[in-house]
């Protein structure tokens, strides 16, 4: 049955294209690959803000620059690892899980859950003719702009609690959170509602890397089928959607990684950015243009993993609540997160 239509062809409006199937395997695609490769995320935030000697007053105050000193210096992802399993343990790789876990999950099925909206919706104005790369890119960007309003305080949390470390100096007992629901507390008490949303404009530019991660899917798809003289809608094998997620998600991933180290370190609590453009001025007077890069091997070797696994996981899911009824319902729309959307970091 096509969600989409009445029985009689009509339209039935844009609630017709819910399918919370999509919710449902999309929260599991994303638990999955959150709980095997946390540690790499943490591994991308903590090398993307200024470590040790790289703050100066330049739009920090003077409390936050003397707080982020502290920070260790890591020389690369060998020395990083083998540094954060000395002084912190197993558990120095696991923190921000939590917030990290509700963040993909929600993240993942709201972000499938929307985008499937409305796709379902668009084509249904248009007779369910194959959508262009232009109405991909809209309703992705749509299902992104949705799903970072409603997340982006996990986000927050996520982001604070990875950069908490351990035995490198003392720290103000305001900015250490005991776990994800003391860090909202805390956050929400000493910053309000804007200390929640503290990133999002960079999260919004980041709602580009879903638009064009989904365009750059759903076009490798049709010329692929096109390749073979199959239609539009034949279904891949598992290792054909793969190669597809991937290469999509590398393009997105490179493409627009700069809004990601801006979006981690406007979030960051030892932090006190004036605005946005403080944040970049800063970043490329001590950076220069490879400090819109910082963490992005880490983040590389975290996504396309991050990719496979939460797409098998999404595409057995959905296939398995929906029955495999339809090919063409759902249309086979996978692909990971934003990073979160960590559409999101």
């Amino acid at each position: 049955m096509q969600s989409s239509k009445a029985n009689n062809g009509v339209p039935r409006g844009f609630l017709a294209g819910v399918r919370y199937e999509h919710l449902l395997a999309g929260v599991s695609g994303g638990v999955a690959s959150t709980l095997i490769l946390h540690p790499l995320d943490l591994l991308k935030v903590r090398f993307a803000v200024p470590d040790t000697g790289r703050i100066s007053s330049a739009g920090l105050s003077a409390a936050a620059a003397a707080a982020a000193v502290q920070r260790p210096h890591y020389t690369g992802l060998g020395h990083a690892t083998s540094a954060i399993w000395r002084t912190e343990g197993v558990r120095g790789f696991y923190k921000g899980v939590t917030p990290n876990l509700w963040g993909a999950g929600a993240a993942w099925g709201l972000y499938f859950l929307f985008y499937n909206m409305v796709k379902s919706e668009y084509q249904s104005r248009h007779g369910r003719v194959q959508l262009g790369p232009g109405m991909h890119m809209l309703a992705a960007a749509q299902a992104g702009v949705a799903t970072l309003l409603l997340t982006n305080p996990i986000w927050v949390v996520k982001t604070r609690l990875c950069l908490q470390y351990d035995n490198v100096g003392s720290t103000s007992n305001s900015l250490r959170y005991n776990g994800m629901v003391d860090a909202l507390s805390k956050t929400y008490r000493m910053e309000g509602i804007k200390g929640l949303y503290k990133g999002l404009v960079p999260g919004l530019f980041g709602v580009s890397h879903g638009a064009l991660q989904f365009m750059a899917y759903e076009e490798l798809k049709l010329t692929y089928n096109s390749h073979f003289n199959r239609p539009p809608s034949a279904k891949l094998d598992t290792s054909e959607y793969l190669a597809c997620a991937a290469l999509s998600k590398l393009f997105a991933a490179v493409t627009t990684y700069p809004y990601q180290v801006l979006r981690a370190r406007m979030q960051d609590q030892h932090a006190d950015y004036a605005n946005l453009r403080a944040c970049i001025r800063f970043t490329w007077r001590h950076h220069g243009a490879k400090g819109f890069y910082r963490g992005l091997a880490p983040n590389l070797l975290r996504v396309v993993p991050a990719t496979a696994i939460t797409f098998v996981v999404y595409e057995k899911t959905s296939q398995k609540l929906m029955g495999n009824s339809n090919p063409d319902d759902g249309a086979q729309t996978s692909v990971p997160a934003p990073d979160p959307p960590d559409p999101k970091v």
